[in-house]
């Protein structure tokens, strides 16, 4: 099968086969070992000389870990949103009280600087922005930096960031763009199964940390600190997917991360070439906002878009994602994150050169 979703992706046969490794205990010096390794790895990849903690949760447990950490209810918090998963950053945030200002971009857009100042202009005592880096329901990336600049640089907010699909596949330098708090998850570009969950947290958001009074006991990253400090998890973690995340590390790491980030770009170039020379068009409205790690097509008129996945399984084994919420059958997804292969992606072009027609499309 050549799955081509955001998420959970393929993974290489040698990091599946770690997974097998007998258990041990997680209290015991081998356990210890491993987690300071792998936390110190983490590290590189965040680019960060603050604390990286692993999770076992989904991305979005890291999502509710950033914000359950560093605010208290009622305290006012941006969501600069541009799709379905920045707008869950929002969702989470209000179901744990936080006053949340939505700045909604239109879908197939970035977050706009200017309106992103104005609306803290009229909003000064905002404690912290929510934003998603990189926005897989409309394969859309934020220029984050510049983000950070305008949260950081003028207004001195906490910057809380989804970086899911975007950590291990685009680079995102945690500490020099001044991110306070970043959420990501294993089944992206890391080359692993779903189980586990990291965030990286600076000085400022210990800071906030220790004043914030929203709940929380299974993401108190207090917990996660004491424990680190006698080299245990504060709560059984999900050993399998970390002898996996093992290896991961030491090959992104052999690879480099500049290499890392230039084979993403190389196969979303491929992908997005392939698919405009099919006569297909990106729904990104400004192409150079594209996302390295997925590529949004939108539907062409007169294609029917269930019908043209399911052909696509079902005939040529090949996995691509729909749209979600307001544009369900308005785009597709292909998905590149993680080790993809040019062969992958040829595959999937070839593909969708005979399933389009028998779907309705006339270009």
């Amino acid at each position: 099968m050549n799955l081509r979703i955001p998420g959970p992706i393929p993974v290489p046969e040698e990091i599946l086969d770690e997974m097998a490794r007998p258990m041990i205990n997680h209290r015991g010096p081998e356990f210890k070992d491993l987690l300071y390794s792998a936390t110190d790895r983490l590290k590189r990849v965040f680019e960060t000389e603050g604390d990286v903690w692993i999770l076992t949760a989904s991305g979005t447990g890291a999502m509710e870990a950033a914000l359950v950490n560093v605010l208290s209810p009622g305290d006012k918090v941006v969501n600069a949103t541009i799709g379905v998963f920045g707008n869950r950053f929002g969702e989470i945030a209000e179901a744990y009280g936080a006053e949340v200002v939505t700045l909604a971009s239109k879908f197939g857009t970035t977050v706009d600087l200017d309106q992103l100042r104005d609306t803290l202009k009229q909003h000064p005592d905002t404690k912290a922005v929510l934003v998603t880096h990189n926005e897989t329901s409309t394969g859309v990336a934020n220029d984050l930096e510049a983000v950070a600049k305008v949260v950081k640089g003028e207004f001195d907010a906490l910057l809380l960031v989804d970086g899911i699909s975007s950590v291990a596949s685009m680079p995102l330098p945690t500490d020099a763009w001044g991110c306070d708090v970043v959420a990501t998850a294993s089944q992206k570009g890391w080359m692993l199964p779903p189980g586990l969950a990291f965030i990286s947290m600076s000085e400022r958001a210990w800071e906030a940390h220790a004043e914030a009074r929203m709940p929380r006991f299974y993401f108190d990253a207090s917990l996660y600190k004491r424990y680190y400090e006698i080299g245990q998890p504060p709560f059984t973690p999900g050993l399998s997917v970390m002898f996996a995340m093992d290896l991961a590390l030491d090959k992104l790491l052999a690879e480099g991360m500049g290499s890392v980030f230039e084979r993403h770009a190389s196969i979303a170039r491929q992908t997005r070439d392939g698919v405009k020379g099919l006569g297909l068009s990106l729904f990104p409205e400004d192409e150079s906002t594209a996302s390295n790690t997925i590529t949004a097509v939108a539907v062409p008129e007169g294609v029917d878009a269930a019908k043209m996945l399911t052909l696509m399984r079902v005939e040529h084994n090949v996995v691509l994602s729909g749209g979600q919420a307001s544009l369900s059958g308005q785009i597709f997804r292909i998905g590149h994150l993680g080790l993809t292969t040019p062969e992958d992606i040829q595959d999937v072009i070839d593909s969708l050169k005979v399933v389009l027609p028998q779907a309705g499309f006339t270009g």
